[in-house]
């Protein structure tokens, strides 16, 4: 889903703000900060850019075939509409 190179980016981050005391149990702190993030973006129900930029490749090629179809029955139509002499 997310990089995980991400929430370890974020997690020493925060870590590296805080104070000297706390810093003795900064491995502890980065996993459930980890943790924490994780839980986050998985409740936000986020996808990867693989599957975003397939998503729009299919999207893309749905309206094209929608353009061609539009195109196909304007051309029917055309093909089967009364002529004005018959009126």
């Amino acid at each position: 889903m997310i990089n995980p190179a991400i929430f370890a980016k974020i997690g020493l981050q925060i870590s590296s703000l805080m104070p000297e005391q706390a810093k003795a149990t900064q491995q502890e702190v980065e996993r459930n900060i980890h943790a924490v993030l994780q839980g986050a973006f998985a409740r936000l129900d986020l996808v990867t850019r693989d599957e975003f930029d397939a998503q729009t490749a299919v999207l893309e090629r749905t309206r094209e075939k929608v353009k061609q179809l539009e195109t196909l029955v304007t051309q029917l139509e055309q093909q089967f509409k009364p002529s004005p002499e018959s009126e």
